[in-house]
């Protein structure tokens, strides 16, 4: 026996079936749509294109500024630069790997990746830790040298963001916004970093911790305090330095010991003033002849004034000011206060060490032997800059996945 539906019935069951199918492809159209959008994310696409930028630019001028020295070593004309270009290999797949992880993952690893930055660091306290330039500061293993504090910085901010988001109800209170981020955390992890008395790494390390909580929303009487206590600290471990001591009042007296401390700070000078408005042209650097020490990485950018002069050096300047204002925009646009107190610590980190370089070189502070992230010579600093930025990007991305699920229940609203 069959049976016949009734027209009206019939014509009823087709309207909202094809509403439903209108519907479904509007909802389609969204979720395609915001999936778009957020490939094409202006401020996820103007992270890699800086970074990119910057780091095929510290290539070229690592293959330059490293030449003669790798040569002299008997590695070769380009064993500096291929060292380097493996480093960057290595670094860039990490980099888009870090990008592709939901921030979740960061927030649920963060205690592990802070207490394996603690374990690395304390290995330069073994046998397996190396001195170079009077610091204690790096591990060998084989062939393979690196810096646990380069990874330890990043390990740290993830930490930062991870325990202010879990305790943004008691925000407020000096006690819950110095325990644990600064006591103990920070103080164990700045701590270990100058036991190996690398009074450069130490500075950055705090100013990140510091850059951190500001953005992460802690209080001006938390921070005032933070900052008070880290002044305190560098006086104290400058003035119980001779060799610090010697180079802050060599700096602040403008003069000049040709043979001994100011040597490698007048070189950069003149390697700066011999390059002009458009330098030497790229390869034709005078400085890098054993001149400059560190020509290819803490003094790098003398060597990009020397041979590309004032234009290539603004250029440089240029690009990390535009990375600070994008990292300000993720920043403003990040889902929560996990978000904007790592992307603010990382800013703080790369940038801000980025611009203390450059002042060492040009003479605004004293040596204090810190690289110019991702140009630089240094595969451990590479990397962890590299993967840095890759967080960066993923909480870019965590940011315009929120507002298009905003849009969507805006829409559905």
């Amino acid at each position: 026996m069959t049976t016949t539906q009734h027209p009206r019935a019939a014509a009823a069951d087709g309207a909202e079936n094809a509403a439903g199918e209108r519907k479904a492809s509007a909802f389609a159209r969204i979720r395609l749509g915001g999936a778009l959008r957020l490939v094409s994310d202006p401020n996820v696409v103007l992270l890699y294109a800086i970074t990119f930028l910057l780091v095929g630019i510290g290539l070229i001028m690592v293959l330059s500024s490293s030449s003669i020295t790798s040569y002299l070593a008997e590695d070769g004309f380009f064993g500096g630069f291929w060292r380097q270009a493996s480093y960057a290999l290595i670094g860039i797949p990490l980099m888009l790997l870090a990008a592709a992880m939901p921030i979740r993952v960061w927030k649920r690893w963060a205690w592990w990746l802070f207490a394996l930055g603690l374990g690395l660091q304390t290995l330069v306290f073994t046998p397996l830790g190396i001195d170079a330039f009077g610091n204690r500061n790096w591990i060998q293993i084989g062939s393979f040298s690196g810096q646990p504090s380069e990874m330890l910085k990043l390990a740290l901010v993830i930490w930062i963001g991870t325990v202010l988001l879990a305790k943004q109800r008691l925000l407020g209170s000096v006690k819950h916004e110095l325990i644990p981020v600064v006591i103990p955390g920070a103080l164990l992890a700045l701590g270990l970093v100058m036991l190996g008395h690398d009074m450069g790494t130490t500075l950055i390390m705090g100013a990140v911790v510091i850059g951190a909580m500001y953005f992460g929303g802690v209080s001006w009487r938390s921070l005032a305090l933070v900052i008070v206590g880290a002044l305190g600290a560098v006086v104290f471990f400058v003035v119980t330095s001779p060799n610090r001591m010697a180079r802050i009042l060599g700096h602040a007296s403008d003069t000049s010991d040709y043979s001994g401390l100011d040597w490698q700070p007048l070189h950069g000078l003149w390697a700066l003033a011999g390059g002009g408005l458009f330098g030497v042209g790229l390869g034709g650097s005078k400085a890098k002849w054993s001149w400059l020490p560190a020509a290819d990485n803490d003094y790098i950018f003398a060597i990009i004034g020397e041979e590309l002069g004032l234009v290539g050096g603004l250029l440089v300047i240029a690009l990390f000011v535009v990375l600070a204002v994008v990292m300000l925009r993720v920043i403003a646009r990040a889902r929560d206060r996990f978000g904007r107190a790592v992307v603010g610590g990382i800013m703080v980190w790369i940038v801000g060490q980025a611009f203390v370089n450059i002042g060492v070189v040009i003479g605004v502070f004293p040596v204090l032997g810190v690289p110019l992230p991702l140009i630089s010579s240094g595969g451990t600093a590479l990397i962890a800059c590299l993967i840095a930025m890759g967080v960066v990007v993923s909480v870019a991305r965590d940011g315009a996945a929120a507002r298009i699920e905003q849009q969507q229940r805006d829409g559905n609203g």
